[in-house]
């Protein structure tokens, strides 16, 4: 894939990584793939704006070569030092050693724990601006979207947004652009990545909104550091930021269990059943069977997280509660949720559940159901009638 000219002048000189499967360890799934973008500004001063992967740092340079030699690089602007934007940099700077670098305090302070040398970064803070001809770029700090180093890079002429890891998404394509891209796989893919990444730093991030808003610069193009860039309509992903960050929910419910010998896995149907008679959309999951990040992302949305588990060592069995220690951290708000479960002797399952769920602050919205060994006709007309009665709080209409 050839370089790519996003604006006069501008190239994305990135790399796709078609085959990557999880992220961040192994949190993240990325099912269809991801790119680490990165921007060359040919300019009085050539700028290199975020970096790659190292094992795609060939690629990279290959497709500056195409518009410049690597030598002629000027400034190298670091909005974030996490190894899938910096990895490269190590390689770049022996081809480049003059060519300065700028970021935050905090991007000053990592890279010289993580290589070794901040390569003599000039520390940058918000509303500095850094002239490079024709254009001037200004600089955002951003801490905690999503690691405490990073920061956006705006360029006016331009009317262009650099804000890496925000508004991205983890998605492989040939195309580069919003309008040239499948719309309902792009949204899915980056409300998947706020879900994942971005959700319990909400407060963060719609204050930062809130200031960027408030400075009145025009924006038309946003290029994030994964995925596509927004050029058609760049406030369809802020205003999608907005809603995600307020915690807006729609009449929708996820039903989450993990069962021993399949009684959980009978209630969990029944209630998924009631909520459909009771008019809201649900989404159903076997936790052990499911991908977390897919769960996640149905998440979002929901006004309802439902619960399940049978006992086991008097607690939930294993997988459901790494799900909800995760969830925890997540630190979802303004939902309602509910637990049920299956037990033989002793039932110590809902009660864990319900001291997660009151941990992150989701309001139990029912007494909890919880049954012997099988769930008989009554006890699964329970679940049901369980189902219904969350469908009318969930619509506002118990």
């Amino acid at each position: 894939m050839r370089p790519v000219e996003i604006k006069k002048g501008i190239y994305w000189v990135g790399a796709v990584d078609w085959d990557i499967r999880t992220f961040h360890g192994n949190t993240y799934s990325t099912k269809r793939g991801t790119t680490y973008n990165s921007y060359l500004i040919i300019d009085d001063k050539v700028t290199l704006v975020d970096g790659v992967l190292a094992s795609f740092a060939g690629e990279q340079i290959e497709r500056i070569r195409e518009i410049v030699p690597v030598e002629k690089i000027d400034y190298i602007i670091v909005n974030h030092i996490e190894p899938d934007h910096s990895g490269a940099l190590p390689g770049l700077m022996k081809l480049c050693p003059k060519a300065k670098l700028f970021g935050t305090a905090k991007s000053k302070e990592g890279l010289s724990r993580m290589y070794g040398t901040d390569w003599g970064l000039q520390v940058v803070k918000t509303g500095e601006k850094l002239n490079i001809g024709k254009r001037n770029l200004t600089f955002i700090e951003a801490p905690m979207i999503h690691w405490p180093d990073s920061m956006f890079t705006y360029c006016a002429e331009e009317e262009l947004l650099l804000p890496n890891d925000a508004f991205g998404q983890h998605y492989a394509t040939s195309e580069r652009f919003d309008d040239g891209t499948d719309q309902c796989a792009l949204m899915d893919e980056a409300g998947k990545y706020y879900a994942n990444i971005l959700w319990p730093l909400g407060g963060m991030i719609a204050r930062k909104i809130d200031e960027i808003l408030k400075m009145n610069i025009s924006i038309k193009m946003i290029a994030p550091s994964h995925g596509i860039i927004w050029r058609r309509d760049p406030m369809k992903i802020i205003n999608s930021y907005i809603s995600w960050t307020k915690n807006e929910t729609k009449p929708k419910a996820v039903v989450i269990f993990e069962t021993m010998w399949g009684s959980t896995e009978m209630m969990a149907r029944k209630i998924t059943e009631g909520l459909t008679d009771g008019g809201v959309e649900v989404k159903l999951f076997d936790i052990t069977r499911s991908d977390r990040t897919e769960v996640n992302n149905q998440m979002l949305d929901a006004r309802c997280f439902v619960f399940g588990s049978s006992t086991h060592d008097n607690g939930m069995l294993s997988t459901l509660a790494g799900f909800l220690e995760f969830l925890n951290g997540l630190k979802p708000k303004g939902r309602i949720g509910a637990a049920f479960g299956s037990c033989g002797w002793a039932g110590g399952a809902i009660p864990a559940i319900e001291q997660v769920l009151k941990e992150a602050g989701i309001e139990l919205a029912l007494p909890s159901i919880s049954v012997k060994y099988v769930p008989d006709q009554d006890e699964l007309k329970k679940c049901y009638e369980m189902g219904v009665e969350l469908a009318k709080k969930i619509t506002g209409k118990a």
